[in-house]
């Protein structure tokens, strides 16, 4: 089958996040812009579009699109703001935030994923974004403060760290509770303390490090 995938994009934008609510228009751009597919292996190219995760190396996986946009657009960013990203997996995360925000740090704990995931968003230009090898869970302290800090994997409680090292005000977006049953969660760290809101149900790999799940 032969993909236009520009059109599968912008159809991708249009159907499953302007008509779910997603109205930020830099991450409407952003996701229009950068080219999805690229970021898996060639033979599931002509599925990067549809409105599911996708598998990737690893037993890791790309989220779905909607969620992507729902996270990113969480985060409030303005186009100045250094962020932090834990668990890089494909690289199509960063490659979005590198679109909306000035720097952005992104570790992945897998060190086949981040070799690759750095060599492509190179090769699309993502001068922004750094791919660290490490423990995320534990931040990357040489680059902090960060304006705006989001999990790419569930994990069964707040890490600590991620907390510490977020500005305030900033806000910190990921999934958290059981393996098979998790919430969306937005943190709002200000001077009057921290709140949460919860954005909705979902379903990710499960977060490695100190403070994600036990193997």
């Amino acid at each position: 089958m032969n993909v236009d995938y520009v059109q599968a994009r912008e159809r991708m934008v249009q159907e499953q996040l302007v008509s779910r609510g997603i109205n930020d228009p830099q991450v409407l751009r952003a996701m229009t812009k950068i080219p999805r597919h690229l970021f898996l292996e060639k033979e599931l190219w002509d599925c990067a579009y549809e409105d599911h995760p996708l598998p990737i190396e690893a037993d890791q996986t790309i989220s779905q699109p909607y969620i992507v946009a729902l996270m990113v657009e969480a985060l409030e960013l303005r186009g100045g703001e250094r962020v932090l990203e834990v668990g890089t997996g494909s690289g199509y995360v960063a490659a979005v935030l590198g679109e909306v925000c000035a720097e952005v740090f992104s570790v992945e704990v897998v060190e086949g994923l981040a070799l690759k995931a750095r060599i492509l968003l190179s090769s699309l230009g993502y001068r922004n974004v750094s791919v660290l090898v490490g423990d995320g869970t534990l931040g990357c302290e040489e680059h902090a403060p960060y304006d705006a800090v989001v999990i790419s994997a569930a994990a069964p409680c707040i890490p600590r760290p991620l907390i510490e090292q977020l500005k305030i005000p900033g806000y910190l977006v990921f999934p958290m509770g059981e393996k098979e049953l998790q919430t969306l969660v937005r943190i709002r760290k200000d001077s009057a303390g921290i709140r949460e809101e919860y954005l909705g149900d979902c379903h990710f790999v499960k977060l490695r490090g100190r403070y994600g799940w036990e193997d």
